[in-house]
């Protein structure tokens, strides 16, 4: 929804039951609140194996890049915790303050970011420098920030090109209004503080909204949302100590876009409006008539006059069809959805929006003449599915503010699940009198609060662009980058994908950046911020030569968007090799990890895969570090990595395209080792699950002579070369797609996919047109849910899945 947004909410208080069998479809309801406690943030917890780069024309890297920590098996709680403030910190705030504590690495210490000492969130009243500062050097900064904010309100809200991310504006707006409270002489009816966002673009036509679009004030940790909660009783008579008024709360997903009102008169859709300042906006009604989301006209009994409220947005998957678009006709690459979303609405031409494929959610009401009376804002919502507009499914009515809290900490953990990016949750009085006693300041309303989550974007200095080269040879630029925080870690190092990526961001050393950490992905640069971009700055160029020991040169095969080192020895390939055969996915040696793998590969121990099983255990003991049950423990973890299954052992041999799904495949098919190794490619590819490109990487890794010599060698090691005996199930899902979301009684997660495979089925991740059934159990995965009731897919529960194991058929 972006900054300033507009009371954003939409939604379903309850999804229809999905279509499916009797006695057997389960109704969804609000995903499981299991959360984990944020990960302290740390110097690696976003980097890179530590080498040496050599100089070049690009420079290079010897590792591989490592997925962020996870954290352990997430705790069941009644409410998942928020951040909380601590009391105190001996940071400096301002507007890009960076934390003064000794060994920071510049995380931004504002009150929105943990402090370095302390680890948790603090406000910046708390923090020397804005309630200690004397008038004039009070007004002097306070009337720096509204200048630099109002710059930025101009940039985001009429150009639709932010130099700065939501977060850092939000940090500027907080920082001037902290000043504002406590030095309430430079208060200014015109501050930013006091205006809902932007100014209409001259470019369309005025419109004078009938009711503002007024903005929503922000929360960023549980204290904020219960400290509302108080004041609104507070507000509304009730004493310290007494019962609270019962209004109940709805919780609605902020979505990131752009907000829009829409006017029907007489049924017909008369105009639509952007926000601009929430009291005037830009006309775009030519180019909303093309989303499709939104109707031209209004059934029979309809409102003489309606304004809806609601959300223009663009989806994942249609932010990711531009950007190949955009590839494929040699533009830069869209920033976000968001800005995308923006830049869409305020074309001339309105086929150009069309193209864009936006969609748009609806929230609430401005005028209303000759409607129903409404006592609830859930009701609003009905009314509006009635008229044909789209309503978030995702929206909760809830009667406590602790469970406003658990929800809150509920997205901020799953907001990844969905097919459209949020940004946080949206708060409001469910009851509508309430709303009336509580009314409305001059830009936002008392009654409405928006839970922000913590920054996934930030900008930073690019300091280097290095290569890495893992275990298959690919050669991967990355970013080095001056360290920020971002997405719940300090970020130091972010993956820049592959040359072409660099080349059609266009990313230079010395550039200011975008950077995105969201979830668990590893952190990446969106772009450079081109309006801060030094003079003189020269294009990044691809390194010749891989930075090992051997310095082979780096080759790039046509057709292909990766380079590679492709010498059989550079030791980089060799140990990611090792450290992938002895991973959980392959060979699962417990104790055989990137250390030990390194310095047993230093000490000339190791050479590659075959030798994990020909290790000379004496030399090892007789190494810094290790004792006898040290050894003894790995001795025990290779002996018996030696009896799994067939497809760990595929898997573990670092085949390229060879993953999980595909080694079980072959697995299954042939039944063991050697009889793969005869096959032809054109018998492999013929393989349910494995297909041409599998089968050629597979054909040419064993016509190798070098690797059937690994296999001889595993093989006089006594690794198991079969696979698991053929099921002596009923192979009742032959040909069958079965998803499971959630968690189920009677079955873990890979139970529950043997399962499904033992019977012939396929067990995939994700919902589409080709699978059969949905099975959902607890705490299942909204967007899996929402996809297969567009699609028409049955839900079944537990039982229904049972009976579909036994019979093949749907319960009918």
């Amino acid at each position: 929804m972006g900054r300033g947004a507009d009371l954003p909410s939409r939604g379903r208080l309850l999804r229809p039951a999905v279509a499916g069998a009797v006695g057997h479809v389960v109704r969804p309801g609000p995903a499981g609140l299991r959360r984990t406690a944020p990960p302290r943030a740390g110097a690696g917890d976003a980097g890179v194996r530590p080498g040496h780069a050599r100089p070049g024309a690009g420079r290079a890297h010897p590792r591989p890049h490592r997925r962020p920590g996870r954290a352990g098996p997430p705790p069941v709680l009644r409410r998942a915790p928020l951040r909380r403030r601590v009391a105190s910190c001996s940071c400096v705030g301002s507007s890009v303050a960076r934390c003064t504590e000794q060994g920071s690495v510049g995380a931004p210490c504002s009150g929105l970011a943990p402090c370095a000492r302390s680890g948790l969130s603090l406000p910046l009243s708390n923090v020397a420098g804005v309630s200690d500062q004397d008038v004039p050097e009070a007004q002097r900064r306070a009337e720096q920030l509204r200048a630099e904010i109002l710059e930025h309100d101009e940039r985001y809200y009429v150009q639709d090109a932010p130099i700065v991310t939501d977060a850092e504006y939000d940090e500027l707006i907080g920082e001037l209004r902290r000043l504002e409270e406590a030095h309430p002489e430079l208060a200014d009816e015109a501050s930013p503080t006091q205006q809902v966002g932007g100014r209409a673009s001259a470019a369309f036509s005025p419109v004078v909204h009938s009711s503002p679009l007024l903005s929503l004030d922000n929360a960023f940790v549980e204290e904020d949302l219960r400290s509302w909660d108080e004041r609104l009783q507070r507000r509304l008579g009730v004493a310290e100590g007494d019962a609270p008024i019962a209004y109940g709360y709805v919780c609605e997903l902020k979505i990131d876009g752009v907000a829009i009102s829409l006017r029907y008169e007489d049924g017909a859709l008369a105009q639509a409006a952007t926000r601009g300042d929430g009291r005037v906006g830009e006309d775009v009604t030519a180019n909303i008539r093309t989303i499709a989301d939104i109707p031209d006209r209004l059934p029979a009994g309809a409102p003489a006059v309606l304004e809806v409220r609601g959300e223009v947005y663009m989806t994942t998957a249609a932010f990711e069809r531009l950007n190949e678009w955009a590839a494929e006709h040699g533009h830069a690459p869209f920033i976000n959805p968001r800005n995308s979303a923006a830049g869409a609405l305020r074309q001339k031409d309105p086929s150009v929006t069309g193209r864009r494929e936006l969609s748009m959610w609806s929230y609430g009401l401005g005028e209303v003449q000759g409607g129903p009376s409404l006592a609830r804002h859930e009701e609003m919502f009905d009314l509006l599915r009635e008229l044909g507009f789209p309503v978030n499914p995702e929206i909760r009515t809830v009667d406590h503010i602790d469970e406003v809290v658990a929800l809150c900490a509920h997205w901020e953990q799953h907001r990844h699940d969905l097919p459209y990016e949020i940004d946080g949750v949206v708060v409001k009085v469910a009851d509508l009198a309430r709303r009336a006693d509580l009314g409305v300041t001059t830009r936002a309303p008392r009654w409405a609060i928006a839970y922000k989550f913590p920054p996934e974007e930030r900008t930073t200095t690019l300091l280097d662009i290095m290569v890495s080269v893992g275990r298959t040879g690919r050669a991967t630029p990355y970013a080095v980058l001056e360290p920020v925080f971002v997405g719940g870690a300090n970020v130091e190092r972010a993956t820049l994908h592959n040359q072409d990526q660099v080349a059609a961001k266009d990313v230079r050393p010395g550039d200011t950046v975008i950077v995105r950490r969201a979830g668990d992905v590893i952190p990446e640069v969106v772009g450079p911020v081109l309006a801060a971009r030094p003079d003189g700055l020269d294009p990044w160029t691809f390194p010749v030569t891989c930075p090992c020991p051997v310095q082979s040169t780096l080759v790039r095969p046509e057709g292909e968007s990766d380079t590679r080192c492709v010498h059989p020895e550079c030791p980089f390939q060799v140990q990611g090799a090792i450290e992938h055969f002895a991973s959980r996915g392959g060979m699962d040696i417990e104790g055989l990890g990137e250390r030990t793998v390194a310095q047993l590969i230093e000490l000339g121990l190791l050479h590659d895969v075959a030798g994990v099983y020909e290790l000379d255990f004496d030399r090892i003991l007789e190494l810094e570090g290790y004792g006898q049950t040290s050894v003894d423990n790995l001795r025990a973890a290779i002996d018996a990595s030696k009896d799994r299954p067939l497809r760990h052992l595929l898997v573990g041999l670092n085949i390229r395209h060879l993953g999980p799904a595909g080694a079980e495949a072959l697995a299954r098919r042939f039944g063991h080792l050697d009889d793969i190794v005869a096959a032809d490619a054109e018998t492999l590819a013929a393989v349910d699950g494995v297909g041409p490109t599998i089968a050629t990487s597979v054909r040419s890794w064993f016509d190798d002579p070098a690797h059937l010599g690994v296999i001889e060698r595993l093989r006089d090691a006594g690794v198991n070369l079969e696979g698991d005996a053929a099921p002596d199930v009923e192979q009742t899902l032959a040909g069958l797609s079965v998803v499971v979301t959630g968690t189920l009684e009677g079955y873990n997660r890979e139970e529950v996919e043997e399962a499904i495979k033992s019977r012939g089925g396929k067990a995939p991740g994700s919902v589409s047109k080709k699978t059969t059934a949905v099975v959902v159990g607890d705490g299942p995965g909204a967007s899996k849910l929402t996809k297969a009731e567009d699609l028409g897919i049955p839900v079944l529960d537990e039982a229904g899945f049972e009976h579909l194991l036994a019979t093949g058929e749907l319960p009918g």
